[in-house]
């Protein structure tokens, strides 16, 4: 496998080899690359670029490139080609979770029709068992490729059927045993197999101790069980116990991968999944209803400002300090709330109630708010401010520091107890919110030292 890196010098190249249709020299330039490079290929090519170049590779590479692509892409290259193109040259050549997740995109009309050109009636009903599965579940996660093998067989029979299984399984991480009822009894070591007698039973020799998920269970619970018990493959069971399938470590990193990427956009105020190639309409669309509400939250401040316009007439420099208590409340609120979407998402908030949290936070804004005031304090002291105004700056930052970050704390809690991403407190909406608060909060403590002081 050699080293990729895509250039426009190859693009171009490649591309006047399309249009010449040489076809021995694309040959040797793909047959090298890794299906993930000739995926990264693809959104430098047109439709019939990419056709031509995907005829030209062996069955199973062609079904790894086409499970690499970005989705739209993917939906898009798809569309191109005949059903009967889809199910024999694709879809036969895939693992059923891969399968089901491109089928998935289809209408139900365009489902059927390359259902019905798959050649093996067993691989297409797991494939229609899997898109049966809720999205976001163990269960639309899991492949139904795995070696099993049942307790009460003795070894030879144990390894005559695992030989028949391997053929269907890409990467062997775990042989799991079931009983004549299919429910999961545990796993079998393959080195317990080799060195056990011929004689032995499974029963006798496999390990109990497995962790498997129901189906049912939320894709984030499952990679956050992967991820703690550090599994590079977890089984699924039903109600019942019986085994159904297994998620490998690359779905879950996917899953991983994906809810980072939702909850970066959340916070930074995007409130659909983009991407930077995606069309103008729908990045504007994605992007403009926190603009929308930063503005608002702007024309609030500014009526919050406007209410003080007479006291700031009288004291003009009550306004010097306006942008600073601004910028530290937006600073701290996202500091709190950031760190508690972290711990939310990937589920170490540990034994501690949200009053806990909320008490520990509040300590943390004690010292912070303490010693900044203090700094602001000693600050405005030196360089000969009037006292109003340094009493006002110390004060208001001591009272923005502890409001900011009790409010960064409790709002993540809060959408989190209501099923609400807690992403969605970060970014836009805590700053637009703490310059609100924190401007009426500095200009309220303002007035009053200014009325007693001034």
């Amino acid at each position: 496998m050699v080293n990729f890196e895509l250039t426009r010098e190859f693009i171009d190249n490649l591309k006047e080899l399309i249009e010449n249709k040489n076809k021995e020299k694309l040959g040797e330039i793909i047959q090298d690359l890794h299906p993930a490079d000739i995926a990264e290929i693809y959104d430098e090519l047109n439709v019939e670029e990419a056709k031509f170049l995907y005829f030209l590779l062996d069955d199973d590479k062609a079904a790894d490139v086409i499970t690499e692509l970005e989705d739209d892409d993917r939906q898009k290259f798809l569309k191109s080609l005949p059903s009967e193109v889809i199910a024999k040259r694709f879809i036969n050549n895939m693992d059923s979770d891969d399968a089901a997740d491109i089928i998935g995109d289809f209408d139900d009309d365009r489902k059927q029709e390359v259902l019905s050109h798959m050649e093996d009636v067993n691989s297409a009903g797991n494939i229609v068992d899997l898109l049966n599965y809720e999205e976001g579940t163990a269960g639309s996660l899991m492949a139904k490729e795995l070696i099993l093998v049942k307790e009460n067989w003795d070894i030879p029979t144990c390894l005559r059927s695992m030989r028949k299984q391997a053929s269907e399984v890409d990467d062997v991480y775990y042989v799991y045993v079931i009983d004549d009822d299919d429910v999961l009894k545990g796993t079998l070591s393959l080195k317990r197999l080799l060195l056990s007698s011929p004689k032995a039973i499974i029963k006798e020799i496999y390990n109990s101790d497995v962790i498997s998920v129901v189906s049912d269970v939320k894709s984030e619970e499952v990679s956050s069980i992967m991820e703690k018990y550090d599994l590079v493959a977890l089984p699924v069971v039903d109600h019942l116990g019986r085994l159904l399938g297994r998620i490998t470590i690359d779905d879950v990193v996917d899953v991983i991968r994906e809810e980072a990427e939702k909850d970066y956009q959340l916070a930074s105020g995007i409130t659909e999944d983009v991407e930077a190639s995606d069309g103008v309409w729908r990045l504007t669309r994605a992007r403009f209803p926190w603009l929308a509400i930063g503005l608002a939250g702007g024309i609030l401040g500014s009526r919050v400002v406007n209410g003080f316009m007479g006291n700031l007439g009288d004291h003009p420099q009550m306004a010097i300090f306006m942008p600073l208590i601004a910028a530290m409340g937006g600073n701290v609120g996202i500091q709190s709330s950031a760190i508690v979407v972290q711990s939310l998402a990937s589920g170490d908030m540990g034994i501690d109630t949200p009053w806990v949290k909320l008490l520990k936070e509040f300590s943390i804004a004690i010292f912070n708010a303490t010693i900044l005031s203090l700094l602001i304090f000693t600050y405005n002291y030196l360089i000969g401010s009037d006292m109003a105004l340094t009493f006002t700056v110390a004060v208001a930052m001591f009272s923005v520091v502890i409001f900011a970050s009790l409010f960064g704390t409790f709002i993540p809690l809060l959408l989190d107890k209501i099923k609400i991403d807690p992403a969605v407190a970060t970014g836009p909406f805590i700053t637009t919110l703490n310059d609100i608060v924190g401007m009426f909060i500095y200009l309220s403590i303002a007035v009053y030292f200014f009325s007693k002081i001034g």
